[in-house]
């Protein structure tokens, strides 16, 4: 029997990724010293507090029913955590967990979009932004980051075609570029987004990895946001809670609610134990996450400035966990220069054209080692004479 699997399965190979695995794998075999600078997750632990409550919450039986719902403490503690974090107002109604918010970006779609509705992603950008609409069926359109326009989308320029799009996602601190969003930007986004009837969903993973003096924000901090946008907030990179797979869509209640109604018939809740982790995360203290933040923008340091030092131009990432730099002179093809580096050095990171056309030529580092061993890794770069 011959097996046909759906023609969407083509856009979903593993390509580069696991090319990039199998080479470290084998200079692992070697007994090589590899340091690998690719895969985005946290290195830190979660709070003991959050935890304590997560095994506490998974001693006791009743825990492991169907959770059907989030538990109302769940909701508060995000309603409790926006306005101290953020100054918002958030009702329950406005208030949804997800999977993490890759969960929630692949499956949103599906509550909005019909076949071949125009979706607006960026270019560079996170891959989940375009492989969530494409698998309801939507017709992606890229808008362009680039250095030019401070890489922010030209809302200008993308009048004519807003007019024609259900939905476009947008996210700063932005994964892989490193970039940071103005307030002013989003108080010219919101009224732009509700002149062309587009809906706005922001991805907030981020706001808690901010560097030199900037400020995270949420996009429904600004007046008007909660008329046109949803925004995905992530226990992620800011508490570490990776595994746990806990997230939450805020925002407008319409959006909120009717993508509630979909994932009803997706899931029965999430774990209650992961809701209690939850819980404790949302309603600790904030110096945990602000001396982590602390510890990225060291890392970053050595990282950015470190290469800067031996000759390769990486710019210091304004936010988020990673770093994203062109690749050295002398090389035109990011995948060939990222092989040549691991094989070199034993430094790998992920290329950039992984994210979209305009990341080719660009690579991206993630912070997840500590400074000794990012340092080490910064020498080991200099000591191979791969750079001119």
């Amino acid at each position: 029997m011959e097996l046909r699997f759906a023609s969407r399965m083509k856009d979903y190979e593993e390509g580069i990724f696991q090319v990039l695995n199998e080479k470290k794998e084998e200079l692992v075999r070697q007994g090589r010293t590899v340091y690998n600078l690719s895969v985005g997750t946290p290195d830190f632990q979660p709070r003991q507090d959050i935890m304590d409550a997560v095994a506490e919450a998974a001693r006791r039986p009743e825990n492991y029913k169907y959770a059907l719902r989030d538990l109302p403490e769940l909701t508060e503690a995000v309603i409790g955590r926006y306005r101290k974090r953020y100054g918002v107002k958030l009702e329950p109604e406005e208030i949804m967990s997800v999977y993490g918010s890759q969960e929630g970006i692949a499956h949103i779609g599906l509550s909005l979009c019909d076949k071949d509705d125009i979706v607006l992603v960026p270019d560079p950008g996170y891959p989940i932004f375009a492989i969530g609409p494409s698998l309801a069926g939507a017709r992606l359109m890229t808008y362009d980051l680039t250095e030019e326009n401070h890489y922010l989308p030209d809302l200008e320029a993308l009048g004519e075609l807003a007019d024609k799009a259900k939905f476009m996602i947008v996210s700063y601190p932005m994964n892989p570029i490193c970039k940071c969003a103005p307030r002013s930007f989003y108080e010219a986004l919101i009224p732009w987004a509700r002149k062309h009837e587009l809906l706005i969903i922001h991805d907030n993973a981020y706001s808690d990895i901010i560097y030199d003096g900037r400020k995270g924000i949420s996009i429904l901090s600004v007046p008007g946001a909660k008329e046109v946008c949803v925004e995905f907030y992530s226990l992620s990179k800011s508490f570490n809670y990776t595994g746990a797979r806990m997230g939450f869509l805020t925002g407008n209640k319409e959006l909120v609610q009717n993508f509630k109604k979909l994932r009803s018939q997706i899931d029965y809740g999430t774990f209650l134990p992961v809701q209690y982790g939850a819980i404790a995360a949302l309603t600790g203290p904030d110096e945990p996450v602000l001396e982590q933040c602390e510890e990225y923008r060291k890392r970053r340091d050595a990282l950015c400035g470190g290469f800067r030092s031996i000759g390769w131009n990486v710019p210091d990432s304004e936010g988020t966990m990673f770093a994203w730099a062109p690749i050295p002179e002398g090389f035109e093809d990011d995948t060939a220069f990222v092989m040549e580096l691991m094989e070199r050095t034993g430094v790998l990171c992920t290329p950039g054209s992984s994210f979209g056309k305009l990341g080719k030529g660009h690579v991206r580092f993630a912070l997840t080692l500590p400074v000794e061993t990012i340092t080490q890794a910064v020498q080991a770069v200099k000591e191979s004479g791969i750079l001119p």
